[in-house]
């Protein structure tokens, strides 16, 4: 039914962002909320409209082929609109698709919600299917070189809760943000809410 919207993003969610467009707001769920910002500029964000008995929903994506890979993951069985936002969130669904493509069940596995029957069925599913998509590497906005911690705190603490909050509503525990809290506290290279939840992502999964 959509395929697009343009308009201004006027708030940024851990969960979603709001876009408003023609004087009506629209509430996008989307993989890395923080990869969007407040501004007045006009953003574009490609759409999928997701329907169930109680709710319709939107979900929002920086490129066509982020989209496509999206929308054949939640047709394998076993991955909801939730649990493939999550495979996303990374910014690099290459990593994903070279796993499927190389049946590689021990990565696919480290993603919330996917156990070892979902990820052979996602590689069952999916191998072979996914050559058209051109996915790129996406680039994490590079740190301010003059922000430094004073006295041993973190001065982008709020940042770092930010990205744990998206992280948390993408289905990782708490006890696995807790393991790798420490090695994102001290990493001083980093200073946007975005650069965490990357970092964080690929701590996530090789830590496991």
């Amino acid at each position: 039914m959509y395929d697009y919207i343009i308009g201004q993003v006027k708030r940024v969610t851990h969960e979603y962002i709001v876009i408003e467009q023609q004087h009506i707001g629209w509430c996008i769920y989307t993989p890395n909320p923080f990869v969007f910002q407040v501004k007045d500029e006009l953003q574009q964000v490609y759409i999928h409209m997701h329907v169930r008995e109680d709710a319709h929903l939107l979900f929002g994506f920086k490129s066509l082929d982020q989209r496509e890979l999206f929308r054949k993951l939640i047709q394998v069985s076993g991955i909801g609109p939730k649990g493939a936002l999550a495979i996303l969130a990374g910014g690099n669904p290459a990593h994903v698709i070279s796993a499927i493509e190389s049946e590689d069940e021990s990565l696919l596995v480290k993603f919330p919600g996917v156990g070892k029957k979902t990820a052979r069925q996602m590689i069952l599913d999916l191998k072979g299917k996914l050559g058209n998509l051109s996915i790129q590497h996406e680039v994490v906005i590079p740190s301010k070189e003059d922000e430094l911690p004073l006295f041993g705190v973190n001065p982008n603490q709020h940042l770092l809760d930010e990205a744990f909050l998206a992280l948390s509503a993408l289905g990782y525990s708490d006890k696995e943000l807790l393991k790798i809290k420490p090695n994102l506290e001290k990493n001083e290279n980093l200073s946007t809410t975005e650069g965490y939840m990357k970092e964080a992502l690929q701590l996530l999964l090789t830590s496991k």
